[in-house]
């Protein structure tokens, strides 16, 4: 925090331009080290390479993007109610920004804060989850290599109640970002509240696929493999819940387990592979939980239900890809956030129906709609409660130019990404320049 603090007025006093050809440079130097950086995070925790590639991509992306807004920090000039006056709006860094991140996206969700932190003039203090220290700590080596000054970044490791809670409750902590459980997010909530510290969170989700009768269900079929088990299911946006119409439901249901029994589980460095460990085996046992409650609930286990241990599966937290079917609205395996690769089949009778179930949970990250009709698709589109919706695509695959975030329980109004993120680690200031040489009353002296 102190080192932080001091870099913070030669930081913020650089200029935009200058601040955004340092992510310039960081952003080529992650090209030229992206399967390096990839690697490293398969190795970390555990998802494919395929995906880490992505990850990192992401982070390239958004790092690209926000360089950009070194030279882009639009403000507004608007003519004013009275003579000779000018007025303009220009933005200010809050200070330092605490950085909270976790392990399922390990280099790109911390590039979503750091990067438009960093152009605005902010300095940063980062504290990645415990699961995954390195590929932070390769971020900010990233950055250190394209010439970021000392301090600027700085990154700290440790558990919430040794690093987190002091890095929220710090009192030249001027915003703190966080991306993680809805549960630990009302934490940070209430811990920011005393001083009025700026609070960005990204919480939880129960996201929906919607397939419809008219549905390419083959095209819906592999939406809903790559949405429900990419990355195990450990995503906010991941497709936990699909609601089937009942013309298809039989046979989207019976090739939807075919493609899940036959995806290939272990070590994500193996280019055979299609699906990695759970992070860690308090995360598996939380699978393995909601498994008997989804059971017990009468929910019907179509595949899956189980870890996998032993041979290939010896050094992981393995589990099966797991579908339930005929499950209701109201089970918890329908509206509560599993975390891990386990997806309901929920059959309905209309889009209305599927819309009411969507917007029936606590969460409003991400829905979708599979169907061939466009009268369908934008009334789910203007009906579903959520900050992200897909049409005939699955509940993942947000792009770094458009805002990400969600509605509900999901977050507390701030976006990240595209420009919407600069609102999150800036102020802004009005200003307003009276050159008549005389006093003039706004709202006073425009009268007759």
């Amino acid at each position: 925090m102190a080192a932080a603090r001091d870099a913070f007025p030669r930081w913020r006093a650089l200029p935009a331009p200058k601040r955004g050809e340092i992510l310039f440079r960081a952003a080529e130097r992650l090209v030229q080290k992206k399967e390096e950086l990839a690697r490293d995070m398969t190795r970390e925790m555990g998802k494919v390479l395929a995906e880490t590639r992505g990850d990192v991509q992401e982070a390239i992306d958004m790092t690209y993007y926000m360089a950009g807004e070194g030279r882009r920090q639009f403000g507004q000039t608007t003519p004013s109610e009275l003579p000779d006056k000018f007025q303009m709006s220009v933005r200010m860094p809050v200070g330092i920004a605490g950085l909270i991140t976790p392990w399922n996206f390990p280099m790109a969700i911390p590039s979503w804060k750091m990067m438009p932190a960093l152009v605005l003039g902010n300095t940063v203090v980062i504290k990645p989850a415990t699961d995954t220290p390195l590929s932070v700590a390769n971020l900010v080596g990233v950055l250190e290599e394209a010439g970021l000054p000392p301090g600027v970044v700085n990154m700290v490791t440790g558990g919430g109640a040794d690093v987190g809670a002091p890095l929220m409750q710090h009192e030249d902590v001027g915003i703190v970002s966080f991306t993680g459980s809805t549960a630990v997010g009302r934490k940070v909530s209430e811990a920011c509240a005393p001083a009025f510290k700026h609070c960005h969170l990204e919480m939880g989700g129960k996201n929906l696929i919607m397939v419809m009768d008219d549905a390419r269900l083959d095209l819906a079929v592999e939406g809903a493999v790559w949405g429900g088990f990419g990355t195990t299911g450990q995503r906010c946006t991941a497709a936990s819940r699909i609601t089937v119409h009942k013309k298809v439901y039989r046979e989207f249901a019976e090739s939807f387990v075919e493609r899940a029994r036959a995806l290939r589980v272990g070590d994500g460095l193996d280019p055979e592979v299609e699906m990695g460990p759970c992070i860690n085996e308090a995360q598996r046992r939380t699978v393995e939980g909601y498994v008997k409650i989804a059971a017990g609930e009468g929910a019907k286990l179509l595949c899956g239900g189980h870890r996998l241990e032993g041979g290939a599966w010896a050094h992981g937290y393995f589990h099966e890809p797991t579908v339930f079917g005929d499950c209701s609205p109201s089970m918890r395996i329908s509206r509560e956030e599993v975390f891990g690769p386990v997806v309901s089949l929920i059959p309905v009778g209309s889009l209305e129906e599927a819309i009411e179930v969507g917007n029936s949970v606590e969460y409003g990250l991400s829905a979708s709609v599979y169907t061939q009709d466009i009268n369908k698709a934008f009334t789910a589109m203007r009906e579903m409660y959520t900050g992200i919706f897909y049409v005939n695509a699955p509940t993942i695959g947000a792009e770094t130019h458009l805002p990400f975030g969600g509605t509900k329980h999901t977050g507390n109004g701030h976006r990240e990404a595209c420009v919407q993120a600069l609102e999150v680690f800036s102020e802004w200031k009005s200003i307003y320049i009276d050159y008549s040489g005389h006093l003039q009353r706004a709202q006073i002296d425009t009268g007759e």
